[in-house]
């Protein structure tokens, strides 16, 4: 994946935005705080309980440098990033919304319109990979109104093997379950996280009319390289 150099801002509800920051330099002739300098727009929603690193996953795909944990989410935060993938320059517009009970009424109304939902679990938290079928899921059943998108299942914190309690089988599983892809990653050493997101949007952008609907307008997908499905472990796509 080649990568243009790319303007990345970020705002929460409720809370000031902080000013833009340019990473790199543009390209000769590119300006790229401009509209025009991308080609495609997504919205991506991540969901899963509080403290598997929703945040920091986002934070680690848009600083390009590791994080740590960061403070629980209140209600919903957006970031966006650019970036080019399959040779299209695209805006992911990451939606954050809280895994705490008391928030979640404050993001049923942000499934719609959604081309990618980000199922993220911590690999060392067996209750918060087995939220994602008792609760998360359904949520999605409920209130995602088109149920057109491409959906990712994320094992987050893999540096952790020594406190590990979800096995890699144990989340390809549930992934071909609900249909979707597979890959675990860590947020503190960056370890998957760009090749999370760039599947993720490549899978998006073989969806037809995506970008001119502004929802995925197919079937959920799942991912196509089975060869990966065959090494334990190696926390690949499946």
């Amino acid at each position: 994946m080649s990568s243009f150099d790319c303007l990345q801002n970020s705002k929460s509800l409720g809370r000031k935005a902080p000013s833009q920051v340019l990473m790199g330099s543009p390209a000769a002739g590119q300006s790229s705080n401009r509209k025009s300098d991308y080609d495609r727009s997504f919205k991506i929603l991540l969901i899963g309980d509080s403290g598997v690193g929703k945040s920091s996953l986002i934070a680690s795909f848009i600083s390009d440098a590791p994080t740590h944990a960061s403070a629980p989410t209140i209600g919903v935060d957006f970031n966006i990033k650019y970036f080019e993938v399959g040779g299209k320059k695209l805006k992911l517009i990451f939606w954050d919304t809280a895994g705490q009970e008391r928030f979640r009424t404050l993001t049923t109304s942000f499934y719609r319109g959604a081309q990618g939902i980000v199922l993220v679990y911590d690999v060392t938290r067996k209750e918060s990979f087995e939220s994602l079928t008792g609760v998360w899921e359904e949520e999605i059943k409920s209130y995602s109104s088109d149920q057109n998108y491409v959906k990712m299942l994320v094992g987050n914190k893999k540096d952790q093997e020594s406190e590990r309690k979800v096995s890699t089988e144990e989340g390809l599983a549930l992934a071909r379950k609900f249909g979707g892809l597979f890959l675990e990653c860590s947020a503190k050493t960056r370890e998957n996280v760009d090749i999370c997101f760039e599947n993720l949007a490549l899978q998006i952008l073989e969806v037809p009319n995506a970008h001119e609907h502004g929802t995925a307008m197919g079937k959920i997908v799942s991912f196509k390289h089975e060869e990966h499905q065959t090494q334990p472990g190696s926390g690949c796509c499946g």
